[in-house]
């Protein structure tokens, strides 16, 4: 049913992919975005020696034209491009569209005819997409409330704020992790080193400089987990290089998610969980060359474990008890992951929750909504004028946080009323 008025709540990259499709299929567009249309934590945020943990030929904002971002980049579809550079192309291709009226304010909820703000005012809307990205940072147990334990890295000045001269602790060892450490690194002055700290201690992998060939990988949806796990083992092995086989399982990855018992999930998420993160969300290559020179360095360790306390002495910094003992920090950077729901869900998403109109979905990764993508409310019932893209589908899915996913989904707008 075209020519109705939809909100689009948020901004970033899956706010403007939604709203480029709904145009396209006829749809009058409201954005409601305090910030500019484009950025988005991922994007907005990015210093420019981040970059893309995608290839280039994989960004397009357009489901119809893969190779649009290439063109506008003026770059090859290997490389790996800086995220700053793909938020300003995001903002670009915000530019050209129309028929969209944005709306600088932030959402609180529903309102009987749309969309509440924190302004007061409304936003009439026959229909809302939710667009939020993803939940907030997980927090660990031991946090205290102090200035030099820093929650949110991406909150402008608080990396630079931290002497060169003090050793640092980086809470999670994931993608955030490099992040912060190629920006405690930049400008070649740190003397005191960098140590990441998580469960596991195991680092993201990197890309080749040159894309594997896609490996097909045998399997169908009646296998069981372990069953799963022997074949994808196999198969890399087979093919010389796991990262062929990573990649050529992607496009199935939703179906096997959905294919494996609660059960089998939850086993994923205890033990296999961070490995698979590991081998999917990977380093660009020159990225991954750094990060290795750091730890070679010894200017950046990556330790297996757990934080026990955190405790402030009167000099300043924080005393961390890890399990291999007691050590100073000047500074403890959280870089941990997405938190579960409710806890972590905050917003827009957290107002939804708190009044009953969506629920917590499978293993709190998100909130719940059926195949179609439309929202579950507390009492079961899908909501029909109510949609969810991105990061917060996963639980329900998996693989839902890159923009080829995020695109797919967005595109899938068009026809949600046929």
């Amino acid at each position: 049913m075209a020519g109705r008025t939809v909100a689009v709540v948020g901004g970033g990259a899956s706010g403007v992919l939604a709203t480029k499709e709904l145009l396209r299929g006829g749809d009058r567009v409201v954005m409601i975005e305090p910030d500019e249309p484009g950025g988005g934590l991922a994007y907005g945020t990015a210093r420019p020696w981040h970059l893309l943990n995608s290839r280039a030929g994989a960004m397009s904002a357009d489901p119809e034209d893969p190779g649009h971002f290439v063109r506008w980049a003026g770059c090859s579809p290997e490389e790996f491009r800086p995220r700053a550079e793909f938020g300003r192309y995001l903002r670009d291709v915000f530019g050209t569209l129309t028929g969209v009226d944005v709306v600088k304010a932030r959402a609180t909820g529903l309102s009987a005819h749309g969309v509440a703000l924190d302004d007061g005012r409304e936003v009439r809307a026959d229909e809302i997409v939710v667009a939020t990205g993803n939940p907030a940072s997980a927090q660990p147990a031991a946090r205290p409330d102090h200035p030099d334990y820093i929650p949110d890295p991406w909150r402008p000045g608080v990396l630079d704020a931290i002497p060169s001269d003090v050793p640092v602790l980086l809470v999670g060892a994931g993608l955030t992790a490099i992040d912060v450490v190629l920006t405690l690194t930049a400008d070649g002055r740190r003397d005191a080193p960098i140590t990441a700290v998580s469960r596991r201690g195991q680092l993201p992998l990197s890309h080749t400089p040159v894309p594997a060939p896609l490996a097909a990988v045998p399997i169908d949806q009646s296998l069981t987990l372990r069953d799963l796990v022997r074949i994808v083992r196999a198969e890399a092995e087979k093919a010389g290089d796991w990262r062929a086989v990573v990649d050529g399982l992607r496009p199935n990855l939703d179906h096997l998610w959905g294919s494996l018992t609660n059960e089998e999930q939850e086993q994923f998420l205890r033990h296999l969980a961070r490995p698979w993160e590991c081998h999917r969300h990977r380093m660009a290559p020159t990225v991954g060359a750094t990060i290795d020179a750091l730890r070679e360095e010894g200017r950046f360790e990556v330790r297996a474990g757990g934080i026990r306390s955190m405790t402030a002495p009167p000099a300043g910094g924080l005393l961390v008890e890890l399990e291999a003992g007691v050590q100073w920090f000047g500074a403890v950077v959280n870089c941990a992951g997405p938190g579960r729901l409710p806890g972590a869900a905050g917003g827009f998403a957290g107002a939804l929750l708190d009044a009953g109109h969506a629920r917590v979905g499978p293993h709190g990764l998100g909130l719940d909504i059926d195949p179609e993508g439309r929202v579950i409310d507390a009492d079961g019932r899908v909501c029909d004028n109510l949609w969810l893209i991105g990061p917060l589908r996963r639980g329900a899915q998996w693989e839902t946080t890159a923009v080829p996913e995020i695109r797919s989904q967005a595109h899938a707008l068009i026809d949600r009323r046929k």
